[in-house]
């Protein structure tokens, strides 16, 4: 039965969970946001591609063909995911390596005077990158700053820190730590007025809600299957037109195409079968979404339902949160993923995630790469603790991370 994708009871949570095997050894597995399990679907395109034989490409055989036809349908699939084109997805080994690599290309048309603008909220993977290559260019860096009691990234600083030199705004779409989903589309459109590309990293929304890369205003957007479902390869989205105006280094004898000359090396042609699956997979979860529409308007109808179904459970566990005198909670967005970033006092955020493994409950302590912002709070070296819902969650996880931090903070 097709039912109404913003209520939360229409999100057969059973059902999904009966589809991550992992889940099975019964342990509350809230460190999504670092990484998520893999459903029986992604396991078996992986074994199903090794299984049926893959060569490398530009090869005269069948196996080769068919690792073609994978890569082909893996780019088809995230652009169904993100809102791109096909022909501007870049595959990587991590969003990371997609910062580096495109900031290396990218700075090599900046010059002693051009500025660029990163943030503190980001993680650092969207921050490290810009700020070396500037320092190599004699680019000034300049700094948007967020609420730290609020954790929002107001927009309106941007305004002050774009100008007519800036070469380029790197925003997250989620903050990896608290959740923030800033203004993207308004800060984009900022720095587009200025002549700046807008690079946006979406690992940490791209699990949660549905994305429109051109809705966002992102030039490029990154994104990492293994936070929604599939295995360890990321991929850059861009205009095609975009990226055939960028040259990266690479090797004589590979293409010159478009997206295959930002590729270094071969592709792991397995993984990008369980990619294609992992979307597969996530376009099936809404109720009716198997049957109805396009591939794209399905994974839009599945994502608005699992926004619904997490925000629900979302709010049970900031409500238990609140309940606990002795537990200090990072942030207060408006608009957030479902990740709360929170300490325990006079007890190490180490310490709460041991008594919390303990008892089979899997969350974070650090700074999750999310450096410049724990730093601005004050929480490096140690950072804090967090909890990152997805779409297999359920209430029982919620309810023993509660009982199990009640123990330490009730």
């Amino acid at each position: 039965m097709h039912k109404d994708a913003s209520d939360p009871g229409s999100f057969d949570i059973a059902a999904v969970r009966a589809l991550y095997p992992a889940l099975a050894d019964g342990h509350a597995y809230l460190d999504g946001a670092a990484g998520t399990q893999v459903p029986v679907p992604v396991i078996e395109a992986i074994s199903a591609a090794y299984r049926g034989g893959i060569g490398n490409l530009g090869g005269a055989f069948a196996a080769s063909d068919r690792a073609g036809e994978i890569t082909a349908a893996a780019r088809a699939a995230v652009a169904d995911l993100v809102g791109g084109s096909a022909d501007g997805i870049v595959f990587g080994p991590s969003a990371t390596a997609h910062a580096y690599r495109t900031a290396d290309a990218l700075s090599r048309a900046w010059t002693a005077g051009d500025d660029i603008v990163v943030s503190r909220l980001d993680h650092d993977s969207n921050v490290r990158p810009w700020i070396q290559v500037a320092g190599r260019a004699g680019v000034t860096v300049h700094w948007a700053e967020a609420d730290l009691v609020t954790g929002e990234l107001p927009v309106a600083q941007y305004a002050e820190l774009v100008g007519p030199r800036t070469r380029l705004v790197a925003v997250t779409a989620a903050s990896n730590a608290i959740g923030t989903r800033p203004d993207v589309a308004a800060i984009a459109a900022i720095a587009h007025d200025a002549g700046a590309l807008c690079y946006v990293d979406g690992v940490h929304a791209t699990p949660h809600v549905p994305v429109d890369v051109t809705a966002l205003g992102a030039d490029f957007y990154t994104t990492s299957a293994y936070k929604w479902s599939g295995p360890h390869v990321a991929a850059l989205a861009a205009a095609p037109e975009l990226l055939e105006t960028i040259w990266p280094d690479k090797l004589a004898p590979s293409s010159n195409a478009v997206p295959w000359r930002f590729e270094r090396g071969t592709l792991p042609f397995a993984d990008l079968a369980g990619v294609t699956a992992a979307v597969e997979h996530l376009a099936a979860l809404a109720p009716g979404a198997a049957a109805d529409g396009s591939r794209r308007e399905r994974v839009l109808a599945s994502m608005a339902a699992i926004e619904a179904y997490e925000s629900a459970l979302f709010t049970r566990l900031l409500g238990g949160l609140a309940k606990l005198d002795r537990v200090t909670l990072y942030g207060n967005a408006a608009r957030r993923a479902p990740t709360a970033f929170f300490s325990v006092a006079d007890v190490a955020p180490r310490a709460v995630a041991e008594h919390l493994a303990a008892r089979s409950v899997n969350v974070w302590d650090g700074d999750n790469y999310a450096y410049e912002l724990c730093t601005a709070l004050g929480l490096e070296p140690d950072g804090a603790v967090r909890a990152g819902l997805v779409h297999y969650n359920d209430v029982t996880d919620v309810d023993r991370l509660l009982a199990g931090l009640a123990e330490l903070a009730g």
